[in-house]
């Protein structure tokens, strides 16, 4: 195979599948991104994304913790 026919490597994505976004803080219950950067993680550099997941452990405190236990 080919450069140019091989696929392109998955990008990387904190994405659980779980994809409610709580009003209060702006944050996605899963995976604590806002709605602007799921929209265009895609476009980000592969450091854009890495520094982005690196600081998304940080953002969980963001949220209330009862909102949390709905959704884990």
């Amino acid at each position: 195979m080919t450069d140019a026919t091989r696929p392109p490597p998955p990008i990387k994505t904190p994405c659980i599948q779980v994809c409610v976004v709580d009003g209060e803080s702006g944050l996605c219950l899963g995976c604590y991104r806002t709605l602007q950067e799921v929209a265009t993680w895609t476009r980000f550099s592969e450091d854009e994304r890495a520094r982005l997941m690196a600081e998304l452990p940080a953002r969980r405190s963001r949220i209330r913790p009862e909102k949390l236990g709905m959704v884990r």
